[in-house]
């Protein structure tokens, strides 16, 4: 059969006291667009695939380059949806790079996963010492909603973050079979089906730390707490949400992401 592939890369720099594109390449299903902004904005992206959805055997790579002194936020179009698989996983490879005194906003919507789906993503960035990382991603598992159940499911997602080559964050999350099953345990999701995790890679971590923990005070729907460490030459800022389902979450994911991207604030297309 059939099947998707993609590939989008994006390079950003700082030229004549402005964010400026530098390079642009889409192939496949991947697309990239860029909101109206007036001169002198924060710049932001919208990555596109094209397919409304991924299944067994396609594969989508998004490469982003920001250069030294330069900034940008990218986001999705929409929540990207894994669908049952007959054969195969789906693959998502994305690689992340930011200069000395870059900002780099990763902000893409949730991942929502359907039931015999098989998917496996890998995030790698590389950071200059002094640039700066913000990382949102999250999964919902089924549309509770829709009275959907996800009862088999095959998940991998894998994080390296390096700063000046060093490591300073890695993760790997694994889900395999009966996810409703899993997550109704106390020490896995607690009968919750929609998760996220926020990362902050930079100097103003520990500051934002306290006003994102009353964020989270708020949401009586969602679970979560953050934390912060110094980790070789730099900041790192962890957060962790969990919520009954998608709603509830991007409820307490919209005044999060917001505060920590700063001046660029939250995505214009995560307000629609």
């Amino acid at each position: 059969m059939q099947r998707v592939r993609g590939v989008g890369r994006l390079a950003v720099e700082w030229r004549d006291g402005e964010n400026r594109l530098a390079d642009l390449f889409q192939e496949g299903a991947a697309k990239i667009r860029f909101p109206h902004a007036q001169a002198g904005a924060p710049f932001e992206a919208v990555l596109i695939a094209t397919s409304g959805g991924l299944t067994g055997g396609d594969r989508m790579d998004w490469t982003v380059d920001i250069g030294q002194g330069a900034s940008a936020t990218l986001t999705t179009q929409a929540s990207e949806k894994t669908y049952r698989a007959n054969a195969g996983t789906a693959e998502v490879s994305v690689r992340l790079s930011a200069g000395k005194g870059a900002s780099l906003s990763w902000l893409p919507q949730e991942t929502i996963l359907f039931d015999r789906s098989a998917m496996a993503r890998s995030i790698d960035a590389d950071l200059a010492l002094g640039a700066r990382l913000l990382l949102a991603e999250s999964f919902v598992f089924g549309r509770t909603e829709m009275g959907e159940a996800v009862r088999s499911i095959r998940l991998r997602d894998r994080w390296r973050v390096r700063v000046a080559g060093a490591l300073v964050h890695g993760e790997d999350f694994r889900v395999d079979g009966d996810a409703s099953a899993i997550l109704e345990q106390g020490a896995t999701g607690g009968g919750r089906t929609a998760f996220a995790t926020l990362l902050l890679i930079g100097e103003d971590g520990e500051a934002l730390l306290e006003p994102l923990r009353r964020l989270f005070a708020a949401p009586a729907e969602v679970s979560a707490g953050a934390s912060f460490w110094r980790v070789g030459q730099t900041g790192k800022l962890l957060a962790r949400l969990a919520a009954k389902d998608g709603y509830c979450l991007r409820k307490a994911l919209q005044p999060a992401l917001a505060l920590l991207n700063g001046r660029a604030g939250l995505p214009k297309i995560w307000a629609i």
